[in-house]
């Protein structure tokens, strides 16, 4: 079974090897049909802390790591370059 995707933007990058990601999605609102915006942040495992506040990245689901990280960054051939 495939490992799900996100795309989201970088919150915060304070911690050491993680970073939070905020994820934003669009669903449509029950009785108004007025699409809306949902979000939800995610930690995800940031090996070489490579990503900074602001970035948008790729994250995709992975092995538990700790208690809260369940989602790694999935490198992009950039970075994967340098």
């Amino acid at each position: 079974m495939p490992r799900r995707v996100l795309q989201g933007q970088v919150v915060s990058d304070k911690m050491d090897k993680t970073v939070t990601v905020l994820v934003e999605r669009r669903v449509m609102h029950p009785l108004y049909k007025k699409f809306i915006r949902r979000s939800k942040r995610y930690h995800a495992h940031d090996e070489d802390n490579l990503f900074k506040t602001g970035d948008m990245v790729q994250i995709e689901e992975y092995r538990p790591i700790s208690k809260t990280k369940t989602w790694r960054v999935v490198p992009t051939k950039e970075e994967a370059a340098t």
